[in-house]
């Protein structure tokens, strides 16, 4: 795939590759909004990115603009596309982009090139008889979009302030390959199947209310499952080392502004008065441990000290951005922090990389990892931000890992290591992340004694493995598609009694189940067994217990499996070989 650069240059590059896929899809973006003026020239465009899959653009219509629309303005995009157009660059002056902008009547475009640097050229990528500023890179000719789908439409604010006008944002797809087409709405299909708000209702696991936007309620199955996770967190992180602390829910602008968040991150965080005192709700657990380590004095004998904590946090996200568990205000996060010293940053990283490899192998999970470096609003010397982006490289590399680079999308502290997820129908998840930081220990002037006497300052790791929990089990119930492996189901085995004559024999059993820790639930009601067994398979319950007459005379149970398609039927057997069977699975 050829690619335009800025500076006119063509390169060859793989769709596959980041960049690649981002001059694809931005190019897509300028022939949506190609086919948009041609077809309504009074329209007025906005801003049309990449995306992190496939793009939009943003626009004001002069009339209703809705989904029956998408249909005419993509067969125009196609026939844009079998004209060929190639892509030229060219630059101009700040006040000639101006006066161009002006005589387009472009008034999004105007307001955008006004806040540009007046010394800078701006460059300008033209196809055909469309041109609109962009810094780029575009790929060559518009003709390597094979195949293209516009997906929807939305409303968008401009500039993404409430404030300001309601743009119609239009959202689409393409592919160099058709068949890269077929996949990718094939698995939007199984996507929507497998919505973790609709199953998350379905499997009363979790509720969301109008009372608090963002902010989820775990219903008794979903605290049983993300209790389960919590377990299965404590139960690693203890066998790691690690000592669990618990840390205030807010705390006071001293603290923030200490940490830099009060700068860097308060558009992000709720905030308060307290006696008269400014404090925030935290957005993240790490400044509270930095308190938790100053508490007392270290040696360098102590080092490394691990500390975790499943922070509940909260974050002001915007109302538009909500979504399910995947996007919400408040999370648990399952953070750790890591005080080391310098000679123990690469065993530490590689410590962690490993916990991660196991937890996610525990789910079926593969994922590639990305390395984010400094962005602009960044604290810190050029010297250090090199140090502690060498020593993640580094620590990857000595684990055999390969990874991709995504330039200027580090923690305004530090660069991080990234772990994205693939589920079961091939999208990706960023979950995990493990962030080196030389600049919080200084900051709080945290220290340790040295083996010579003096103080040092350690180096802080900061790192999650689920991310956020509620956000991981969105991801869980999408990938297992709301059929979770016995070990994780909230209901791992539900008795059914044919009659109410069998109800004690059925509570004779769940009783021996759960002295075994089995998690059982007894279907009492006065129903028919075939729809009972339909209600248990709707719940996605791996295994079903069938007891009547005969099960009672004989002391056994019939057992159905969730899982086998083409003969769920187990038979009939003594309960002990079921929860042999049960066990040896785990």
């Amino acid at each position: 795939m050829k690619v335009l650069q800025k500076n006119g240059e063509i390169v060859e590059m793989s769709f596959e590759e980041q960049e690649g896929k981002k001059a694809f899809w931005h190019t897509s973006a300028h022939v949506l909004a190609q086919a948009v003026k041609r077809l309504y020239p009074d329209t007025k465009c906005a801003i049309g990115p990449a995306i992190e899959n496939g793009f939009y653009y943003d626009f004001e219509f002069s009339f209703p603009f809705t989904e029956e629309h998408l249909t005419v303005v993509e067969k125009e995009m196609q026939n844009i596309v079998k004209e060929s157009h190639s892509l030229h660059v060219s630059e101009k002056t700040r006040n000639d982009a101006i006066a161009y902008m002006e005589g387009c009547k472009e008034i999004y475009k105007l307001a955008l090139i006004k806040e540009l640097d007046e010394k800078e050229p701006i460059s300008f990528y033209r196809q055909g008889n469309y041109e609109e500023f962009c810094s780029g890179p575009h790929i060559s000719n518009v003709c390597q979009i094979k195949a293209l789908k516009l997906l929807s439409v939305a409303g968008a604010y401009w500039r993404g302030d409430e404030n300001n006008k309601m743009l119609t944002r239009i959202y689409g797809i393409s592919f160099p390959k058709a068949s890269e087409l077929e996949q990718y709405l094939h698995m939007l299909e199984e996507a929507r199947a497998r919505d973790h708000r609709k199953l998350g209702k379905e499997l009363q696991l979790f509720m969301l209310a109008d009372e608090g936007p963002g902010l989820p309620f775990f219903l008794p199955k979903g605290l049983v499952l993300k209790n389960i996770l919590i377990d299965y967190w404590r139960k690693i992180h203890s066998r790691e080392g690690y000592q669990e602390i618990s840390t205030p829910i807010m705390l006071n602008r001293q603290l923030w502004k200490a940490s830099g968040h009060w700068d860097h991150y308060r558009d992000n965080m709720y905030t308060l008065k307290v006696d008269e005192e400014d404090y925030a709700i935290k957005p993240m657990n790490c400044p509270g441990g930095m308190l938790v380590y100053k508490s007392e004095p270290h040696s360098y004998k102590e080092l490394p000290i691990r500390m975790g904590e499943l922070g509940i946090i909260h974050r002001n996200e915007k109302s538009g951005t909500l979504h399910g568990l995947m996007r919400v205000r408040c999370c648990t996060q399952d953070d750790a922090h890591i005080f080391m010293r310098e000679d123990q940053v690469t065993d530490e990283i590689q410590g962690v990389m490993r916990l991660i490899d196991e937890f996610y192998q525990k789910f079926g999970f593969t994922y590639e990892i990305e390395l984010s470096t400094r962005p602009e609003n960044s604290i810190g010397s050029d010297e250090e931000w090199e140090l502690a982006t060498n020593a993640l490289k580094n620590a990857v590399m000595g684990m055999h890992k390969s990874y991709t680079i995504h330039k200027g999308d580090g923690a305004f502290y530090g660069p991080k290591l990234d772990f994205h997820l693939k589920d079961s129908i091939g999208r990706t998840w960023q979950c995990g992340t493990i962030q080196l930081d030389f600049q919080l220990p200084q900051r709080f002037h945290i220290e340790y004694i040295g083996s010579d006497g003096e103080k040092h300052r350690p180096i802080m790791l900061h790192r999650v493995v689920f991310g956020s929990i509620e956000r991981f089990i969105g991801i869980l119930i999408e990938h297992y598609a709301g059929k979770f492996p016995v070990w994780l189901s909230p209901v791992q085995i539900k008795i059914l009694p044919i009659s109410d004559k069998y109800i004690n024999y059925a509570k004779n059993i769940a009783a021996v189940l759960q002295q075994q820790e089995f998690r059982v639930d007894i279907d009492e009601r006065d129903e028919k067994l075939g729809y009972k067994i339909r209600e248990a398979r709707m719940e996605k319950v791996p295994y079903m217990i069938i007891v009547g007459e005969k099960e009672q005379q004989n002391r056994t149970i019939s057992v159905r499996q969730r899982d086998a398609t083409d003969n769920p039927e187990m038979g009939e057997m003594r309960l002990d070989k079921l929860i042999s069977l049960i066990k040896d699975l785990e």
